[in-house]
């Protein structure tokens, strides 16, 4: 298997290498130990909402399997596990009580031991998308005091594990939380304002922007966002196709990479909406970061359109696709075009770069008496790895790599239809079994160490 690896495989000779979980995801354990609901919660119980009809118990159950997942991780060889800390077991009535919950943080307490002890750099994400609900009910992330209310979660979980934890994440994809949850509904909590969400892009970047000076008060070394971007393609050559990809762009990247990098949102005149930016916001948000968090799945085409969203996504012509069908087609090539234009856009503006999520979902191939062989899964790996290569030949600096993700997890609005992990589950009984994949890279890792 180790000669399936990318060609020039040595320019990631100083990379670390990790892998990444959500709270939400993987933990199970809903109402264990004075955990509340949050948004999740309620989209999972809403019938209709999840694809097939599951509801994120019991799956990989993590909130009891804590040691099996340290035990993967290390057998693994990462030297880093980026996880998330859910909001609901910290401070359970967020939002009309700020009670802290001992019990949820010791959780993440024996996480951090436990990863600490094995030689793994623990990465906690503070925000995957699991709002407490009375935040929700206030308006959620429509509501300044939002950002506000997750300044003091992140004081008090920095107080509990920042004695240990260095490396944070504070904002995971608001893209998806702006979009899908509040434009769409197609993610909790379901809203469909169309591009009156757009409001909760500015409050979650200014939550980010309060979090990171606490996060750094308590010895953090990085405290930054992770950004889902895509590279938009235009479905032909007309002016109409490419202002329909300009617009996409704009609200899917460039809305978080211009106010990030340069102090200033993109010019979102064409959507009729005006961001509620108080004095001493964008110094906030602005502010220097040590990395830039980057997440990347698959390109976007789309053709012009004359509904009230003024572009719609189409299959990408020629790519073949994950699980996801048609709406992820696989082009590697994409993911580093998007690297270099950043290197290009925002020159010294731009920190070093780590890939905080990369990976598919495929059909699951049946199991052979050893392993379950996912050959397109290494291949995506292998060939996005091989787009990191390029990108760093071009001059754009990348100082980790994140495979998304550790297990088969509960994949959202999908259910568990949807399978990304290195390692498959037994959605029912919690059993750990290594893929193909997990081998390779675990390979991968010990040729570029050596």
């Amino acid at each position: 298997m180790v000669g399936n690896l990318p060609s020039n495989v040595e320019t990631l000779a100083g990379m670390h290498f990790s892998a990444a979980t959500a709270a939400f995801q993987i933990e199970g354990a809903r109402s264990a130990d004075g955990r509340s609901r949050s948004i999740w919660d309620d989209f999972v119980d809403t019938p209709g909402n999840i694809i097939d009809g599951s509801t994120a118990e019991p799956g990989p159950d993590s909130y009891h399997r804590l040691d099996d997942d340290v035990a993967m991780l290390a057998d693994l060889g990462v030297d880093r596990y980026r996880f998330s800390i859910s909001w609901t077991r910290v401070i359970p009535n967020a939002g009309t009580d700020a009670s802290v919950n001992s019990a949820g943080l010791d959780y993440y307490d024996r996480l951090v031991d436990g990863l600490l002890a094995a030689g793994i750099t623990p990465e906690p994400t503070l925000y995957h998308w699991d709002l407490p609900v009375a935040l929700e009910a206030n308006g959620g992330w429509l509501n300044r005091d939002t950002a506000h209310r997750f300044g003091d979660y992140t004081q008090v979980v920095a107080g509990r594990l920042g004695d240990r934890v260095r490396h944070w994440y504070t904002i995971n994809e608001p893209a998806s939380t702006s979009l899908q949850g509040y434009a769409l509904g197609e993610l909790a909590p379901g809203r469909t304002l169309l591009f009156d969400s757009l409001p909760t892009v500015h409050h979650q970047l200014l939550a980010h922007g309060i979090s990171a000076p606490i996060l750094r008060g308590h010895g953090a070394v990085q405290a930054v966002p992770t950004l889902n971007h895509s590279l938009v393609l235009p479905a032909s050559e007309t002016a109409d196709d490419q202002t329909a990809a300009d617009l996409l762009d704009a609200i899917h990247n460039r809305l978080f990479t211009d106010p990030l990098l340069t102090g200033r949102y993109p010019d979102l005149s064409p959507f009729g909406v005006e961001l509620p930016v108080a004095d001493g916001d964008m110094d906030l948000i602005s502010a220097p970061n040590e990395v830039y968090g980057f997440n990347y799945y698959n390109p976007t085409t789309v053709r012009a359109s004359a509904g009230p969203v003024p572009f719609e996504m189409v299959p990408t012509p020629g790519a073949p696709v994950t699980g996801f069908g048609p709406m992820w087609p696989i082009r590697p090539d994409t993911m580093r075009d998007f690297l270099i234009d950043m290197g290009r856009r925002y020159g010294s503006a731009l920190p070093p770069i780590i890939i905080t999520e990369n990976g598919a979902s495929f059909p699951e191939p049946d199991a052979t008496d050893t392993e379950i062989i996912d050959s397109e899964r290494i291949d995506y790996l292998r060939d996005h790895l091989g787009a990191v290569i390029e990108a760093k030949a071009a001059g754009v600096r990348i100082d980790g790599y994140t495979v998304w993700s550790l297990l088969d997890n509960f994949e959202w609005a999908e259910g568990w239809s949807q399978r990304f992990g290195l390692v498959h589950v037994d959605m029912n009984t919690g059993t750990r079994t290594p893929k193909a994949s997990f081998r390779w890279y675990r390979d991968l890792i010990s040729v570029v160490r050596s």
